[in-house]
């Protein structure tokens, strides 16, 4: 399988000495469902901006399906469909109008009918007809999918696309991206949302502070992470067991532990302190504790 995206060395510093990405580098094969995740500010943003030709790095080199960014910019924006985070839209277009507007970038015309079967699969087809700044902010977000996806990039850059929109929109565009993605298009997520990148991406990458700190398939990140966590629901917990909380909501305290040794050691802590357990739950590991531990781990 072919890579479609390289991504060597990457280093983006601003002029005012932040490093916003310091070496990063991973490739994403063709046809591949990935996960590019980390907390704001991590340089999820910059690093797509930059493999989208909007930004100019400031060492290392990206390729996208065999083009370089820096020296064939066109072909590289040709091969890319990026959804950014910010609504940003046309206000003197309709919906249908922005899109072929948008067609045009790239030569395009006569493309109704792929124009029809994005307003469908994202629910615009009723608003084809309506001017842009008419929309709710979730039509807005639907809107921009559809640019992204009117020139059928072989690359789809989908960048936080169900911040704050309805489960409607995210069941439709899941569904459509899952299509596209079984046809072959290459489909590169960030979001917030981590039970998103784990139902649908196959392989995971983490940043935090411009750097990539996890790279790996997602069932492996999942089944390597260490531990055992637990929620209890305690009145109060001794001092030496503290640290072994990761969250703690009202009585009920999430405990991370090494193995089950020291599951049960704390367990017997607990007993040798008098303190009533009301309720234990042993909890199956998901990207978010995956995720928050890395994190926690990075800030050490």
């Amino acid at each position: 399988m072919s890579d479609a995206l390289i991504i060597n060395d990457a280093v983006k510093v601003y002029p005012n000495g932040f490093r916003a990405l310091d070496k990063v580098s991973f490739t994403v094969k063709q046809g591949e469902f990935f996960a590019l995740l980390g907390p704001n500010g991590a340089g999820k943003t910059t690093l797509i901006s930059a493999m989208a030709g909007l930004l100019e790095l400031t060492d290392g080199n990206i390729s996208v399906m065999g083009f370089d960014v820096k020296n064939s910019p066109f072909d590289v924006r040709r091969n890319v469909g990026v959804v950014p985070q910010e609504l940003v839209f046309d206000p003197f277009f309709s919906v249908r109008e922005a899109l072929r507007f948008q067609s045009g970038y790239f030569g395009i015309s006569k493309n109704d009918d792929w124009i029809d079967e994005i307003l469908h699969n994202l629910g615009l087809s009723d608003k084809a007809n309506t001017n842009s700044r008419n929309l709710s902010g979730g039509m807005k977000r639907r809107l921009m999918v559809a640019q992204a996806l009117v020139h059928r990039p072989p690359i789809i850059v989908l960048d936080e696309p169900t911040a704050g929109v309805d489960v409607e929109l995210r069941q439709s565009l899941w569904s459509f991206i899952r299509r596209l993605n079984g046809e072959g298009h290459t489909v590169i997520l960030t979001t917030h949302y981590l039970e998103e990148a784990q139902n649908l991406c196959s392989r995971i990458a983490m940043m935090k502070n411009g750097r990539l700190i996890a790279l790996e398939n997602t069932n492996k990140l999942l089944q390597n992470s260490n531990g055992i966590r637990f929620a209890v629901e305690v009145n109060s917990l001794p001092e030496i067991l503290q640290h072994f909380v990761v969250e703690e909501k009202n009585n009920e305290k999430t405990l991370q532990c090494i193995d089950y040794k020291q599951f049960t050691d704390i367990l017997s802590k607990l007993n040798q302190n008098n303190i009533d357990i009301e309720n234990l739950r042993i909890l199956e590991t998901d990207l978010e504790s995956v995720f928050v531990r890395m994190m926690n781990e990075e800030q050490q």
